[in-house]
């Protein structure tokens, strides 16, 4: 074996036991959002290290929204076991909604949006909002987490989209916080 062979299985071999330890009696359970937010922002980090790695395995080329939420999916679900993919929501307003990510046992709801051009960059605000109002009365849903996958760069401000976005509302008596993560 290797001493770069050898490295990558004691990596992976410590990451298992972190996740094992890390679960306890019920994987998610001492997990908060807060540790779901550290985790996406590391989203770049990990995308860099498929792409740049020495053995030129498997790249994670990011060209869509789905592969978007592969990549997400890869990178929560070791942490998340009650992590349900593409959840659907109750009609609202005549038009259902489907969650991408759903973490009941967080009340989370995790929206991945990949930015496609200047126009989807200069109107994702109002598809923000539009979602805030399909997820708020899901039963299941006390925060909102929306991931933009920003690669060229197409969001003229996120300043502004951030303070529009990043507050807790209160619905029936109902908060709901909503939580933005910009990734180029």
């Amino acid at each position: 074996m290797s001493r770069e062979d050898y490295l990558n299985a004691s990596m992976i071999d410590g990451l298992s036991s972190l996740a094992t330890a890390r679960r306890g009696p019920a994987m998610g359970s001492s997990l908060s959002v807060a540790d779901i937010l550290k985790a996406l922002s590391n989203f770049q980090e990990c995308v860099r290290y498929l792409n740049t790695r020495r053995s030129g395995g498997a790249l994670l080329r990011l060209k869509n929204e789905a592969d978007v939420q592969d990549a997400l999916f890869l990178i929560l679900r070791p942490w998340l076991e009650d992590l349900l993919f593409e959840n659907p929501n109750d009609k609202v307003a005549n038009r259902y909604s489907i969650a991408d990510f759903l973490v009941p046992s967080l009340s989370l709801v995790i929206e991945a949006k990949y930015i496609r051009n200047k126009d989807h960059g200069r109107s994702i605000s109002k598809e923000l909002h539009d979602d805030i109002e399909s997820y708020r009365r899901h039963p299941k849903c006390s925060t909102i987490v929306f991931f933009l996958y920003d690669p060229n760069a197409e969001i003229p401000d996120s300043g502004p989209l951030r303070d529009s976005i990043e507050e807790t509302r209160v619905y029936s008596g109902k908060p709901l916080t909503c939580r933005l993560i910009v990734k180029p």
